[in-house]
């Protein structure tokens, strides 16, 4: 894990404002644009996160932010100021991040197709998370980006970023009391790309994922529906529950882990104002 400090000596994690992840698997070559530049995924993610995001009207032109883009004619006015972004979630060429099943039906296929696109994921839309090129804002959201109780003796992986991402996107106010409810925080993806060199075995993946695959049927319309009362770690815990006992170990975790971040992390820095006020 790195993050956008330019400091010689590393600091303490809570004086870092970005943090990003990068998969070893997409360090041994720089990924380069179509017209043969180096991709500077770093550069591009310090782009992303300062601006903000629309996720209640998409504009046409996707990122109003990039060069040479604008809010198109129509958009509404009184929605232009977005709001914050928290998460900036790049893309990968060469081996994609595909799931076993899928693994095995394609294991010759490589991406090549570059989209020179930046877009904000639309309020109240869950996406699948990759940990390999992602940027967050810690300040704002670095509790919530828990990825997940896996390894060794559990009986899932591969889906931690799936996890860290589905609470991200909905569950602010359950990563930390910090964090005020219903911030409007937001997530954008797209650019920037980087060069993923190595295929995991589909075999072992999908030793790994098989459960993922069939819980997050059931996980992802609690999801969708969550409301989020002051007593959303009971909710939470009475509600996934059910799908597999993993889940209480998992809340326990996350509490623990919310725990540890406020002792060491007190400051209320995530509660600046939203450009545009709070979530609709």
């Amino acid at each position: 894990m790195a993050d956008s400090s330019a400091a010689p000596a590393p600091a303490p994690a809570p004086t870092r404002k970005y943090i990003f992840t990068i998969g070893n698997d997409c360090l041994a070559s720089v990924a380069k644009d179509p017209s043969g530049k180096d991709i500077d995924a770093l550069q591009q993610h310090m782009k992303n996160l300062p601006t903000t995001s629309t996720p209640f009207f998409f504009n046409a032109l996707c990122d109003p932010y990039r060069d040479g883009a604008d809010f198109v004619r129509g958009y509404p006015f009184s929605l232009r100021a977005g709001v914050l972004t928290a998460v900036s979630h790049g893309l990968w060429l060469n081996i994609p991040d595909y799931d076993a099943p899928t693994q095995l039906v394609k294991p010759l296929e490589r991406n090549s197709r570059y989209v020179d696109a930046v877009m904000t994921i639309p309020k109240g839309i869950l996406f699948p998370t990759c940990g390999m090129n992602l940027a967050f804002n810690r300040e704002l959201i670095g509790p919530a980006m828990y990825f997940g109780l896996m390894g060794d003796g559990q009986p899932i992986g591969r889906y931690y970023n799936m996890w860290a991402g589905w609470c991200t996107k909905f569950l602010f106010p359950l990563a930390s009391r910090v964090i005020c409810d219903h911030l409007g925080l937001e997530v954008k993806t797209g650019l920037p790309y980087i060069w993923h060199s190595k295929a995991s075995n589909p075999f072992v993946n999908l030793r790994k994922e098989y459960k993922g695959i069939y819980w997050q049927e059931e996980l992802i319309p609690f999801f969708q529906s969550v409301v989020l009362p002051k007593d959303c770690t009971t909710q939470v815990k009475a509600k996934i529950g059910k799908v597999d006992e993993y889940f209480f170990k998992l809340a326990d975790a996350m509490a623990t882990w919310i725990e540890v971040w406020d002792e060491l992390d007190p400051s209320e820095t995530a509660s600046a104002a939203l450009p545009n006020g709070a979530a609709k």
